[in-house]
């Protein structure tokens, strides 16, 4: 698995399911981790939604990350 660090010593795994603090308008707040590079990617796991957000943006947003078996 492809795994990135960012500067901020932010590391993050695709495949890697995380908890954002507020919910996704479908209720949901866990998302997939799909894409790395210059923006991240994630998928709702509710309804499929994808959004890029930076790696300084989606760990503000983040509550928690796991990896999901």
């Amino acid at each position: 698995m492809f795994s990135s660090t960012t500067s901020s010593g932010f590391e993050m795994r695709l495949g890697e399911i995380i908890r954002t603090r507020k919910p996704h308008p479908c209720g949901s707040d866990r998302w997939e981790i799909v894409r790395i590079g210059a923006d991240i990617k994630i998928r709702c796991l509710a309804c499929g939604r994808v959004v890029m957000l930076t790696p300084d943006e989606l760990k503000k947003r983040m509550k928690s990350s796991g990896k999901e078996n």
